[in-house]
Formats: structure tokens, sequence, C-alpha cells
């Protein structure tokens, strides 16, 4: 895996493309490609990010979804990032 984990990457990358059309599809394969926990933790990082950017406080945050506040941080950080791929999700989806 390791000499070809970004041709790997850019693959999924595709397949979360194309599937991203069908959203019960894309649930679907998200289900089995994903364990139940990867796929809470997920969902759980990007309640974080979507909250952040409302201008939640980090202690409420980590409190109400029952996360520790070292998680809730790293989504802050990441946040703050100008070219990472949150802000611009977070801009495309004019939450920020």
């Amino acid at each position: 895996m390791k000499g070809n984990s970004e041709k790997y990457k850019k693959e999924l990358v595709e397949v979360l493309y194309k599937t991203a059309k069908n959203k019960k599809l894309l649930e679907d394969f998200l289900g089995d490609i994903l364990t139940p926990g990867e796929f809470e933790t997920i969902a759980s990082r990007w309640q974080i990010v979507k909250r952040l950017a409302k201008g939640d406080r980090q202690q409420n945050i980590a409190k109400e979804l029952g996360l520790g506040i070292a998680t809730v941080t790293r989504g802050s950080r990441e946040i703050k990032d100008k070219k990472g791929g949150f802000r611009k999700v977070l801009k495309l989806l004019k939450l920020i």
C-alpha cells in the first residue's frame, strides 16, 4: 500500500465524486467502506467544524457532542487553515 497510497486516495476521491450524484448510493458505499465507528467519527468531525464556523465555544461543542476538548481543538486548528478543505467546503455551503 505504501508505494501506491496517493494513487489509491485519488481513486477513492474519484469514486466519491461519482457516487455523490446519488445520495442513497453514497450513503450505502460509505456504510460499507467505513466501520460504524469511522462513519460516526467523520460525522462528528463535520459537526465540530460547522459549530466552530458558527462561533460556538469549544467547551460547549465538546460537552454537547460528548467529545474530548482535544478533538474539538484539532477541528479548530484545521478550520483556521485558509487554504484547507474545511474552509473551502464551509464557503461552498455558505456556512462562513
